[in-house]
């Protein structure tokens, strides 16, 4: 009797596992400081075209915050965890000088969503400073992830 329940019992679970719809693929940012816009670019853009959601889970700064411009808004969610760092764009010479890209900045906040270029507008632009879009403000712009 135990051998014939054990093939029912696992044909059962095997037939709820295929009738759940498949897992969404996601990406989560767990921690990135940022870097070169470049490869930041890049990576967002093959997010974007994968159709994969986007879930911030920590610090996102920098250059990172370049996934609200490349991937639509409706595939990005934030946990309590998440936080959004803005600031100036700037390069460094030769010589490791760091200086400001003040047209590279206006770009960069031109890309962002209205709703983000309004907050960062508020909080008086882009400049050297961080700006850290977090907690409430950040909850009232990108939904919290399910």
């Amino acid at each position: 009797m135990r051998t014939a329940v054990m093939p029912a019992i696992v044909l059962a679970a095997l037939l709820g596992v295929l009738a759940q719809p498949p897992a969404r693929a996601e990406v989560r940012i767990l921690a990135s400081p940022g870097g070169q816009v470049g490869p930041f670019l890049d990576l967002f853009e093959y997010v974007r075209d994968s159709g994969e959601r986007v879930v911030i889970d920590g610090p996102c700064l920098s250059a990172c915050t370049l996934v609200l411009s490349v991937v639509p808004g409706n595939r990005i969610c934030v946990t309590r965890r998440a936080v959004l760092g803005f600031h100036a764009a700037r390069s460094i010479d030769r010589r490791g000088r760091i200086y400001a890209e003040p047209e590279a900045s206006e770009v960069v906040l031109e890309a962002y969503p209205s709703r983000v270029r309004s907050w960062i507008r508020r909080r008086g632009g882009l400049t050297s400073r961080l700006l850290l879009l977090r907690g409430r403000e950040l909850a009232a712009i990108y939904p919290s992830c399910r």
